[in-house]
């Protein structure tokens, strides 16, 4: 497919095409990206010139095979720059220092001493420097950007409401740029992980992915034909806030009985000690530990929390009509005793064939997301959603 442009705009387009190719397929000889792209071998060559230039991508060693000219695997150069990801918390920020594919090389936490904006910047423009001074094997690569991964309503870099920090249109991103002098974005946490898998995990092959996390709020962050969507507002995703039980508690939102009161990580762990009236502090480590060793308050809870999280999946699966819903946050810990009710109640409420959900979690998975609002410039997969072909 042709489309038209000026120059630059021909060149930003191409250069696109060729990384997201290359980002979704692996290492691609010249040749091959010509074929599937439909782009000239001239402009493959002008643009695969240009980026080996400026070192964004590499040049791998010439395949075997028949006598003559060989085809040379271009790969992207992951390892050439760095980008840093914040994802914050209460009294506390998770913080790595990743290649561009979100790979860990540094992780740490780092703790805040109130939650006002200042403190939060100050304490993540410190660890921008600290992360750097670890790094185990100090290359000539630099820091190209940072993402920062705020639970709240976020809108073009401004926090325009957080319940859980108490922040009002705070424009974290430019607080934070002005500190490190480097390009920093913000978004919402669950919409960062979503564009991690989107990018590098398991939303990588698919163009409409539902990402389910469930730690301190439940969020269901949406992926449409590769683009995160983010809502008028920046407000989507927010299943958490889904009335469950108007009489029930009341949420950091200000409304009563939303899912995320009954069925967060840290509600789940709090109703388990108080109906087993355990003393001293307890975690989902223990609560899975209770689930394991039979339980039935601690399996109780969970089947609970399955069948109610799967019943509004249900209803955002006839909305969506997603191809894979991944799972992540820190109730991923507890395993099939929450996934398989939750799958058993999809079923029943999903009009469709639901989608298989597939947790995917690591300790560092929020963070990473983060730094994929930073690593996504590069690729800037979402500018044309759709897009299959360049200008030759």
């Amino acid at each position: 497919m042709k489309l038209k442009g000026d120059q630059q705009t021909s060149r930003a387009m191409n250069r696109r095409l060729i990384l997201n190719m290359i980002r979704a397929n692996g290492p691609m000889s010249r040749a091959d990206m010509a074929t599937r792209s439909g782009l000239s071998p001239a402009a493959v060559t002008f643009v695969v010139s240009e980026l080996l230039a400026e070192n964004i991508l590499v040049e791998g060693e010439a395949s075997l095979g028949a006598p003559g000219r060989r085809p040379i695997p271009i790969n992207i150069n992951y390892a050439g720059r760095l980008v840093v990801g914040f994802k914050l918390m209460v009294g506390a920020i998770d913080c790595v220092l990743t290649d561009l594919a979100t790979t860990p090389l540094v992780s740490k936490r780092v703790p805040v001493p109130d939650q006002s904006p200042q403190s939060t910047v100050e304490a993540c423009a410190a660890a921008v420097g600290q992360l750097l001074a670890e790094r185990a094997a100090p290359t000539g690569a630099q820091l190209s950007g940072i993402g920062i991964a705020v639970p709240g309503v976020i809108d073009n870099g401004v926090c325009r409401l957080s319940h859980r920090f108490g922040w009002i249109d705070v424009p974290i991103a430019a607080m934070l740029a002005d500190l490190v002098n480097v390009p920093v974005w913000a978004d919402d946490d669950t919409n960062a992980f979503a564009l991690a898998q989107q990018l590098f995990g398991l939303g990588r092959h698919h163009r409409t992915v539902g990402a389910l996390a469930i730690g301190a709020g439940i969020s269901c962050a949406v992926v449409i034909d590769g683009s995160v969507h983010r809502g008028a507002n920046g407000a989507a995703g927010k299943l958490g806030h889904s009335i469950y039980d108007p009489t029930g508690p009341l949420c950091e939102c200000g409304r009563r009985g939303c899912l995320q009161i009954f069925f967060s990580e840290p509600a789940l762990v709090k109703r388990w000690r108080e109906e087993k009236g355990v003393q001293g502090d307890v975690d989902r480590h223990d609560m899975l530990a209770a689930a394991q060793s039979g339980d039935e308050t601690a399996l109780n809870l969970l089947r609970e929390a399955g069948e109610g999280i799967g019943r509004f999946l249900g209803g955002f699966c006839n909305t969506i009509d997603p191809e894979v819903i991944v799972g992540g946050g820190e109730a991923v810990t507890f395993g099939d005793y929450l996934f398989e009710p939750m799958r058993d109640a999809l079923r029943r409420h999903a009009m469709w064939t639901p989608p298989p959900i597939t947790p995917d979690w690591a300790d560092d998975s929020w963070a990473r997301g983060a730094a994929a609002l930073a690593t996504q410039r590069l690729f800037d997969f979402e500018s044309r959603p759709g897009e299959t072909g360049g200008v030759a």
